[in-house]
């Protein structure tokens, strides 16, 4: 689909969506693929056109508890013609590094809360990503016994609630089979430019709004 003037995406998550953003700048993309996007979307504008408003509230450190508890404020408030999440991997992350659980069918049910509101109250064009993680230690390869399950709760969500699936996670395989891992995601979850030309790509397939 083109988006217009008329429109306002707004992306919400973690730090792969935050990337750096300045929080008391309301227009601040951030350095990732929030801001990939929105150049491509003003590329891809009819001559002398506005292109669409893009809004990032990435938070870093966010599980879907934290986004939950600032829904209203960041997302629904913003009353978004296209809404878009990522959340999931510090959910998994924080089980392990700190022993913080983070029980999937919670994590399902509170997912399932999110997107009901924002329908509710907006309307918006709902689209999900899914978590991913790109192994950068023997260690983090046992993060997929939790991270594998939450997944599949996050499309179950999605397509309870007529949400656009952006699979960021076979998207970002895919690319590590010929750029390797490290050169997308050194640290296994934080994505490098590359990681996020990747993640960008794929939302804008997933939208119909590719500019090639």
């Amino acid at each position: 689909m083109r988006f217009t003037q008329d429109d306002r995406l707004l992306f919400i998550g973690d730090s792969v969506t935050d990337t750096g953003r300045d929080r008391e700048d309301h227009s601040s993309l951030g350095g990732g693929y929030v801001r990939l996007i929105a150049e491509a979307l003003r590329a891809s504008a009819p001559p002398g056109r506005t292109p669409a408003t893009v809004l990032n509230k990435g938070l870093d450190g966010n599980r879907l508890r934290d986004l939950e508890a600032r829904w209203t404020a960041d997302a629904v408030g913003a009353a978004p013609s296209a809404l878009t999440v990522l959340i999931g991997i510090n959910d998994t992350w924080r089980r392990y590094d700190s022993g913080l659980p983070s029980p999937v069918p919670e994590f399902e049910a509170a997912y399932g809360r999110v997107l009901a509101r924002a329908r509710e109250a907006c309307a918006p064009r709902l689209f999900v990503m899914t978590p991913f993680l790109l192994p950068a230690t023997p260690g983090q390869r046992e993060w997929f016994d939790d991270l594998v399950p939450r997944t599949d709760a996050v499309l179950r969500a999605a397509e309870a609630h007529g949400a656009t699936v952006v699979r960021t996670d076979l998207a970002l395989r895919h690319a590590a089979e010929e750029h390797g891992a490290a050169a997308l995601a050194p640290d296994g979850v934080h994505p490098s430019p590359l990681g996020h030309r990747v993640i960008a790509d794929a939302w804008l397939a997933a939208a119909g709004a590719g500019t090639g």
